[in-house]
């Protein structure tokens, strides 16, 4: 079935700009009418899987015109946005309740998944940067929105850090153009080919490396993640971890290193580098905090390290031209974890919402015995932190066992160590989050909390079913090859990736 790409943009960008006509007198209607339109879009990616198409805007022909691109890769991350994007929009339903503006929190909402989607279907090297930016400034307010000190100070600091890597990204895409004279990925691709790497293309993927790095949170270019994510509402802090810094990130990192300029060894160890720091960087800074969405905000940093020190090792192989199997694997365990993390982080937001909405406070000190008041929040957290943490049989465990096993057959065994001592530490960390939120005595002035509402119930069930269900997708051969081996061999095709025109 043939889905038209332009949909995933147009849907939540129709419904972005109908929301403030509703206004915040029919609340209701406009909560139903965004959540609908995320269901929609989680429908249509679930469709899209499998599919390999171009669709072309206008009448305008490629290298001028502007496409958006379907692969195995962009299908895979349409669908981890779309159902991130569902469970937290179903949650914001009674959470943003303690709110006011409902229909502006629904327009940036559904703005900043305009955004996401354009950046992962973007063919064409400045619309991604568009897109990028429509994102961002959503994403911006969002972290603003409860207009407290905190908030607006966090989000000051997200736009000035993400200006920063906007206009970093901004001054590669003019290099490119001027070096090669296309925008087009496919045909800047062929021109590096053709002319081989210079000392201008090298300093434009430094740029693309720097920019995509703090869209990405990854150390050394951390510094605005920790204050944005415990600022913003819990349905965004889901969204800001679970899809933004991977889409706007990882994904725009990992699409023009395979894809655009071709892996290297040096690109390899680059990657590499840049997860080490950030797994073990972000878990020792995660253990000292007794903030709980900080502390969750830092655990992001860290588990985005393994999702690249995947890619890395498989850039690494490849570029050795080592065994294509290992490399493969790596690439897998590197994509796995990040739709793993999309999940079990986005929960982990969920429940760290719902603990706040029904005590108060995120200070891990002032909290205990939860679990007599809040079962459900403290199940749905207990699976979240097993994921997280790489327990078995949950989906987390998984993909951490394919990236060690990789570093193994490639020889790193001191990177395979790393992986699992930072794996360690993490369970550490969620173990004290249990001691000190869910067990335990509980407060006195803590005996009156009450459990969430019913729709953020079903959105936490909804992703702590998917923690466990998600082993599937490495356990059984055929959703296996359906799911992530066409996105693993996207990126294993490099710059030779081409796909079939359609026009509709």
């Amino acid at each position: 079935m043939s889905i038209p790409l332009v949909l995933f943009v147009a849907l939540p960008l129709g419904a972005a700009f109908v929301l403030p006509l509703i206004g915040d007198r029919r609340r209701m209607a406009a909560s139903w009418l965004a959540n609908l339109t995320t269901g929609a879009l989680l429908i249509l990616a679930l469709l899209s899987l499998g599919q390999r198409e171009v669709y072309l805007m206008g009448r305008w022909t490629l290298p001028l015109g502007i496409n958006l691109v379907l692969d195995g890769l962009s299908g895979l991350m349409l669908v981890t946005t779309a159902v991130v994007a569902a469970a937290a929009m179903l949650f914001s339903i009674r959470y943003m309740d303690r709110y006011t503006a409902r229909a502006k929190f629904l327009s940036l909402f559904l703005l900043m998944v305009t955004g996401i989607n354009g950046v992962i279907l973007s063919g064409d090297l400045f619309n991604l940067f568009v897109f990028l930016e429509i994102a961002s400034i959503a994403s911006c307010a969002l972290v603003g929105f409860g207009c407290e000190h905190e908030e607006l100070e966090a989000s000051f600091k997200y736009m000035v850090l993400g200006s920063v890597g906007s206009l970093f990204i901004l001054f590669a895409v003019a290099l490119i153009y001027g070096m090669t004279g296309a925008l087009n990925m496919t045909y800047v691709a062929r021109a590096i080919r053709e002319t081989d790497m210079n000392a201008g293309l090298a300093f434009a993927l430094s740029l693309f490396i720097a920019g995509f790095g703090l869209k990405a949170a990854l150390v050394p270019f951390h510094a605005w993640l920790p204050d944005a994510h415990p600022s913003a509402p819990a349905p965004i802090s889901a969204m800001l971890s679970g899809v933004l810094i991977k889409a706007l990130g990882v994904y725009g990192l990992a699409r023009l290193i395979f894809n655009v300029f071709g892996v290297s060894v040096p690109l390899g160890w680059v990657l590499i580098a840049l997860g080490v720091l950030s797994m073990v960087i972000g878990v020792f800074l995660a253990v000292g905090q007794w903030d709980f969405k900080r502390l969750l905000a830092y655990h992001s940093i860290s588990q985005m390290g393994y999702v690249v020190l995947g890619l890395g090792i498989g850039a690494l192989i490849a570029a050795r031209q080592g065994d294509a199997v290992w490399a493969s694997l790596a690439i897998l365990g590197g994509l796995f974890h990040l739709v793993n993390h999309a999940v079990f982080k986005s929960l982990l937001f969920l429940t760290s919402g719902s603990v706040e909405m029904a005590t108060g406070t995120r200070q891990l000190k002032r909290m205990g015995g939860l679990v007599q008041r809040l079962p459900f929040t403290g199940a749905a957290a207990g699976v979240a932190s097993a994921s997280i943490a790489g327990v078995p049989p949950f989906n987390g465990f998984w993909s951490k066992l394919i990236l060690v096993m990789a570093a193994v057959q490639a020889r790193l065994f001191a990177l395979a160590a790393v992986t699992v001592l930072v794996s360690f530490v993490t369970l550490l960390s969620f173990l004290k989050v249990q001691r000190y939120v869910f067990l335990g005595a509980l407060p006195e002035d803590l005996r009156n909390a009450q459990e969430s509402k019913s729709s953020m119930l079903v959105a936490m069930g909804f992703l702590a079913v998917l923690c466990l269900a998600m082993s599937l997708l490495v356990l059984l051969p055929a959703l296996r090859e359906t799911v992530l081996q066409p996105a693993v061999d996207v990126l294993l095709a490099g710059v030779d990736n081409s796909i079939t025109l359609v026009r509709y």
